[in-house]
C-alpha cells in the first residue's frame, strides 16, 4: 500500500476545467463549488498526516514500552524513588497545573 487513498489532489480540483455549453452550468457557480471542496478536500488530507503521524509516534511508545517490559525488574535499575518520580512527571503531564491549586 503506497498510503495515498484518493484518486485526486486538491491542485488536480483546482485545475479541472469544465467545458461550456449552450445550456451548461454556470461557471461561477462551479468554480465556488470548487472551491469549497478543495478545502474540505485539503483539510481531509492533513488530517489524515496527522493521524499517521500519530500512529507511528504511539507504534514507537508501544515498541518502547515492551522492549522495557521483556527486561527483568532488577535489570531495569529501578528503585521505588525512581517509580516515584515517573509517578510524579505523569502525574504533571496529565493534571498540570492543576495539581497545585
Amino acid at each position: 500500500m503506497d498510503g495515498k487513498l484518493t484518486q485526486l489532489t486538491a491542485k488536480d480540483i483546482l485545475e479541472k476545467d469544465f467545458k461550456t455549453s449552450l445550456r451548461g452550468y454556470s461557471p461561477e457557480e462551479v468554480d465556488q463549488f470548487l472551491d469549497i471542496i478543495i478545502k474540505d478536500y485539503e483539510t481531509l488530507n492533513n488530517e489524515i498526516e496527522r493521524l499517521r503521524q500519530e500512529n507511528q509516534r504511539l507504534r514507537q511508545e508501544l515498541s518502547n514500552y515492551k522492549s522495557e517490559k521483556r527486561r527483568p525488574f532488577a535489570a531495569q535499575g529501578q528503585t521505588n524513588y525512581d517509580i516515584l518520580k515517573r509517578l510524579s512527571n505523569l502525574e504533571k503531564h496529565v493534571f498540570g497545573s492543576r495539581l497545585h491549586d
